[in-house]
């Protein structure tokens, strides 16, 4: 057995009828026995225990999926336990019926590796007929536009080559569209004429701001003084954004009229009265006079 290099290659096939030398012997694994090529497989040399390696499958026919059958269990017990616990009925529809392509005449069955969507007409085509000419695309859909001019005067024309209809249908439509213009044009005008308005109206309070700053900054030593509530402050860049911030509101809301009492000595605003009575008692000595 073997060659003079390697006396021990090769084995004797372990099947009584054959018992021949195989160089390259197969070792079953079931029994756990040598076999040459020819009687290699389960059938072929009858293995006893080849039954702990059967695969059989049997189908289900409500969901369509394999069961597979347990070699020493009956096969009857086998598909009512499926069918007890993981048959679902609604998979049956998934396998059997399987999307196919569109394009008459075509069975191409669409799977994830052969399936294009169309850009135009958004369907799914094998990749015989992905192309537009090929499974006859309608192209792109047009998008739907609002009110243009160019649909106005159509539909003027159509209301015109009408003979049972007058000329006098086509008036109002016109007229329509012209006071839409007018009161497009109206309300632009008067949103720029008030921007302006408010623009003007902030450049007038901080030229007024500026200059009663440099009236007062000789007395006051350089502190600026807000005309409406009396505060102070050390330049005429924050005068300016507390003015607007504090004093200015929007044409929008409500504005709450707060009257401010000056004291005509020091400058100094009071919302009421009678704390301006006794600021001038108090600060000044009494006496009112500036």
């Amino acid at each position: 057995m073997g060659t003079p290099q390697f006396p021990n290659l090769g084995q004797h096939c372990s099947l009584n009828d054959c018992h021949q030398i195989d160089f390259l012997p197969f070792t079953c694994d079931c029994c756990h026995r040598i076999y040459c090529l020819e009687h290699r497989s389960y059938n072929q040399h009858q293995c006893p225990k080849a039954e702990k390696r059967d695969v059989t499958v049997v189908i289900c026919p409500l969901c369509a999926r394999g069961v597979r059958l347990i070699p020493d269990e009956d096969a009857h017990i086998t598909w009512e336990t499926h069918v007890n616990t993981d048959c679902d009925p609604s998979n049956y529809d998934k396998v059997t019926k399987k999307r196919k392509c569109p394009v008459r005449g075509c069975k191409e069955v669409l799977a994830f590796s052969n399936t294009i969507k169309c850009r135009d007409c958004n369907l799914d085509h094998c990749l015989k007929h992905r192309f537009g000419p090929d499974h006859s695309c309608p192209g792109p859909k047009k998008p739907e536009t609002g009110f243009t001019f160019t649909h106005l005067l159509s539909r003027n024309r159509k209301e015109d080559s009408k003979p049972n209809q007058s000329q006098a249908t086509s008036a109002p439509t016109w007229a329509g569209f012209l006071n839409a213009a007018s009161s497009f044009r109206a309300s632009a005008e008067a949103s720029i004429t008030k921007l302006g308005s408010e623009i003007s109206q902030k450049l007038q309070i901080a030229k007024d701001g500026m200059g009663q700053s440099s009236s007062s900054s000789s007395g006051t030593g350089g502190v600026e003084l807000c005309p409406q509530c009396g505060a102070r402050f050390s330049s005429v860049t924050t005068l300016i954004e507390h003015v607007e911030k504090v004093h200015e509101r929007s044409s929008s809301q409500a504005r709450v009229q707060v009257k401010v009492d000056v004291c005509p000595k020091c400058s100094r605003g009071f919302r009421d009265p009678v704390a301006l009575v006794q600021h001038v008692e108090k600060d000044h000595g009494g006496t009112s006079k500036a």
